[in-house]
């Protein structure tokens, strides 16, 4: 099991900026698919943003992909979603979440395909 801890969450003014962290420990991190994932109220939780651990191969929600960047640094064993004009539709809880392997790109974006998940991080949009 790898372990998932989120930080960097908070209120945001439009238009505003912030980058989510999620630190990993439990097993190596270069060899985990990671993503993003968030769930407003009364809402499922969608897909935000992903990367494939084997080729670096990036996955953004097409509402998104202007605005949200994924990376990581495995040397510190962290990953992070970077966002950028936020609007108040982005309020949300925020998890990051891994997968153990090799998986395909069409599946990056499922929540059936990650294995360990944060608690998550709370984003407000203010107006």
């Amino acid at each position: 099991q790898v372990q998932l801890v989120e930080s960097g969450g908070g209120l945001v003014q439009p238009g505003g900026s912030l980058r989510l962290s999620c630190a990993a420990s439990g097993r190596t991190f270069s060899q985990s698919s990671m993503g993003w994932f968030r769930q407003a109220p009364g809402k499922e939780r969608e897909s935000v943003a992903h990367m494939r651990s084997c080729d670096g191969n990036r996955y953004y929600a097409d509402s998104l992909k202007v605005r949200f960047t994924i990376s990581r640094d495995s040397a510190s064993n962290m990953f992070y979603l970077r966002m950028d004009n936020l609007k108040p539709e982005d309020t949300a809880g925020y998890t990051c979440a891994a997968r153990a392997g090799r998986i395909v790109l069409s599946a990056l974006r499922s929540t059936s395909a990650y294995e360990d998940w944060g608690q998550g991080t709370e984003v407000t949009g203010t107006t």
